[in-house]
This record gives C-alpha cells, structure tokens and sequence, in this order.
C-alpha cells in the first residue's frame, strides 16, 4: 500500500500506511490523572459530549492534554454540521464528533484506513475495531457513514458537502508518501467556506522537514504549504494544545511521551528497564493547531 510522491520542492516516497495512530488512538497505559467530573451541560452541546459518560475514564484523563472542547470550538465545529474525521483511529474524538452531530441532527463521515490488501491485517484490525466501536453505540452515535482515505482510495465525502474536515495525523501520511493526497481530498469535499481543522505535533521551526516525519513533528512552515498548494486559505492558529515543556528530543519521537509511552525502537520489546518518569513529567507533545478555510 504505498504512493510515490512527484513533488519537485521534496524526495520521492514509498512508505508503508500501517503506522501507528498517534493523533486519535486512545492511547496505552496513560499517565494517572484525576477524572474530569461529568457536568450538567445540556444535550447536544460540545461540552455534554465531551463530559459523557460514555467516554472511558483513560480517555477523559487526556482532556487536560487535548482540550477537546477549545480545539474544536476553534476548528468551527457548530450543530448540524457535516464533518469528515480522517483515520479516526480507536475513536478518541469519534466518542465526541458522533453523539454531538447525532443530537444536532449533523453527520459524520469516517475516512478510516484503505484496505484493499486481504494480508494488511494491521490495518483490517483498525477499521474492525472502529466499526465495532459505532455498531455497539447505534442510538448514541447515529449513522456514521464509514468511507476511506489512502494511497488509492477515493472520495472520502460527497463533492462540496462538508462543513469541516479534521486532520489528526499528518506525520502518519507523510511517512506513507499521502500527505498532498489529504489535502486534496479534503478541499474537494469541503464545500466554499469550510474548513480543515489541524492538531499535529509541532517541530522547532527552522531547518529541513524531515518527509518521513519520522520522529512524529512536523514544522508549521510544511503544513501551511501543503495546504496552499492545495487550494486552502490559512486562516488562524492557536496556542491551545501547545506543550512549552516538550523539548522535542526523544529516544523513540513523539511516542516515547504519553500516552504511547514507548520504550524501545519499533518491532522490538517493551524495555521493562525504561525510564518514563523524565517524559512523563513532560506530557504529551507539543502541538500546533491551524485552521484553513476553501476559498
């Protein structure tokens, strides 16, 4: 499952698309922090989403870190939107996009993983899991309309029928050569007027952007040009998932802080003798958050 990239201004990629979702999975072993406590905000509100008490306690944890109702009141998130979530991973912001476009008469569309190879049980087991997740929660959730986003899928929605599209994973497209093809596909559902929302860790600015974005950061300058080359207007930035501890210089990139927490390189054993405390303290990484509007 891989896609040159003809690009002038960078190298030419191949690269494989089962990667490890950092921006939407729900994470493991998370750091030990109170529980957000439920509040009475009324139905069909951001903030009674994201106090449901559906979510699971890990996932609410990661409130302080992600600032779910901010990100998304800065992205324009408004009721009875249609939004596309891009490779919604285990569901992390799918547990507060779906019951709130449900309860506001909107709609979801998730562009999960492409599986068109039989033996990518990787990726199968991804899109398995998240259709699980919306099976068992019909009522609540409403009909999460599934599509695909990869190296040769097509259209993640209808043509000129989305309100927001929101991108989590930007470093996982970029080491799968797909990162120009995200930013198409999106300015091709969006309607005029509506917007790509961006979390993404952030790299120090200054220097080469690695294409790979193999430590997981990706520089603001990157991203502003992908999406102008695509078409897209930025529009703003906000420092609300911005980590000012995070020294971006890790053993294993953005995965070595929470909540992936690794401990030694890819396809090896966990390092039982690891020491987290030092990134831990930390938190999760540094992230820029954008917004770019379709002309």
């Amino acid at each position: 499952m891989t896609e040159t990239v003809g690009v002038s201004r960078r190298v030419w990629i191949t690269a494989a698309m089962a990667l490890p979702l950092m921006g939407c999975g729900k994470g493991s072993k998370p750091v030990e922090a109170p529980a957000p406590v439920a509040s009475a905000a009324p139905k069909g509100t951001v903030e009674w989403a994201v106090n449901g008490e559906w979510r699971s306690a890990a996932d609410r944890k990661r409130d302080a870190a992600r600032h779910p109702t901010a990100t998304l009141g800065f992205f324009g998130l408004q009721a009875g939107m249609t939004v596309v979530e891009m490779w919604p991973g285990a569901g992390w912001y799918t547990d507060i996009l779906a019951p709130f476009l449900a309860a506001t008469h909107g709609k979801l569309y998730a562009a999960n993983l492409e599986t068109p190879n039989p033996d990518d049980h990787a990726a199968e087991q991804v899109v398995a899991a998240y259709k699980k997740l919306i099976a068992d929660k019909p009522d609540l959730y409403g009909p999460v309309e599934m599509t695909q986003f990869g190296p040769h899928s097509g259209p993640i929605a209808p043509a000129g029928a989305v309100d927001l599209v929101l991108m989590f994973n930007l470093n996982n497209w970029m080491a799968a050569g797909i990162e120009e093809k995200a930013f198409r596909d999106a300015f091709a559902a969006l309607r005029h007027g509506g917007a790509v929302g961006i979390e993404q860790p952030r790299a120090a600015p200054g220097g080469a952007q690695d294409p790979l974005a193999a430590s997981g950061y990706v520089q603001v300058d990157y991203v502003k040009q992908l999406a102008a080359e695509a078409g897209f207007k930025f529009d703003a930035a906000s420092e609300i998932n911005a980590n000012p501890k995070d020294t971006r210089n890790h053993p294993f990139g953005i995965w070595t802080l929470p909540p992936t927490r690794r401990s030694s390189p890819w396809g090896k054993p966990s390092n039982p003798l690891f020491d987290h405390k030092k990134y831990d303290a930390i938190g999760e990484p540094d992230r820029m958050t954008l917004r770019f509007v379709k002309p």
